[in-house]
């Protein structure tokens, strides 16, 4: 049964529980994304780096807007599973132009976004920032789509501040007005501390994400810290490419094959595309 854009969309938002969060598994493609779907997941998301990386730009706002919203659109429609995309800062410098890529993203079928509030190594401006969240929610709301505005800050990912106690207060203080513009949920990168989770869940009044992967503590242990939302970001997209480049290393120096024994059978991977 077809669902409605609208409804996939309210079911994304209903997925934000902190006892049993959301766990996403990060596309770049149609592939990856049938993958995540294909696994029994709950949800598609695509990761801004590995998006960037498979259309030839390198992450942080460089990638050609257009081309990154017609990669949300065949992955939405390549799933049955609602699709939530990074775009970065909104591939636009103005909150006019995040305003346009949002009617572009719901145009594709999406029913949520990422914004970051970095800009190179610094972070935007705080009412800079919540502008550009403002026309977002505006342009959603215009459209009739509960579009999930997930609002990322960066303190932690950031060289602004020394002092983790002031990072902890600049993400807190962010996330409130960030929030006050209309953000459905607050994503912090940059820290798996449960200690640290556990104050940013208490201070913020939206569904929290945080960013995991090798090293982090597992699923249970960041719900039970008060993430409603855990992804693994462009782990997974490095990943693959990491296994790319030992194939094509081995190859070309030794001669040999064992990089890349472990294989997905091609029939598998070649039905799983089938429409």
């Amino acid at each position: 049964m077809t669902i409605s854009q609208h409804d996939k969309a309210e079911r994304f938002h209903a997925l934000h529980r902190a006892e049993t969060p959301l766990v996403l598994a990060n596309a770049w493609d149609v592939a990856s994304a049938r993958l995540v779907a294909d696994a029994g997941a709950a949800a598609v998301a695509t990761t801004s780096a590995g998006v960037a990386w498979s259309l030839g730009a390198p992450d942080g706002d460089q990638l050609d807007r257009q081309l990154a919203i017609d990669l949300i659109a065949r992955v939405a429609a390549a799933v049955e599973l609602p699709v939530t995309a990074d775009i970065e800062s909104g591939f636009a410098d103005t909150p006019d132009g995040v305003a346009e890529t949002v009617r572009l993203v719901l145009n594709a079928g999406a029913i949520g976004v990422n914004i970051e509030d970095s800009t190179g190594p610094a972070l935007r401006p705080v009412d800079e920032q919540v502008a550009r969240i403002a026309a977002a929610r505006s342009a959603a709301d215009a459209a009739g789509i509960p579009l999930y505005v997930n609002a990322r800050t960066d303190p932690f990912l950031r060289p602004v501040h020394d002092d983790p106690a002031e990072r902890l207060r600049d993400a807190i203080d962010r996330a409130a007005a960030y929030v006050e513009a209309g953000a459905d949920g607050i994503f912090v990168p940059g820290t798996t501390n449960l200690g640290v989770i556990g104050e940013l869940s208490a201070a913020i009044d939206r569904p929290l994400n945080v960013l995991a992967g090798p090293g982090a503590p597992a699923v249970a242990e960041l719900a039970a810290a008060g993430a409603s939302r855990i992804s693994i970001g462009a782990a997974l997209a490095q990943a693959a490419y990491a296994v790319a480049q030992r194939g094509i290393r081995e190859v070309l120096t030794t001669g040999g094959y064992e990089s890349i024994a472990d294989a997905l059978d091609f029939r598998e991977l070649n039905a799983l595309l089938q429409t």
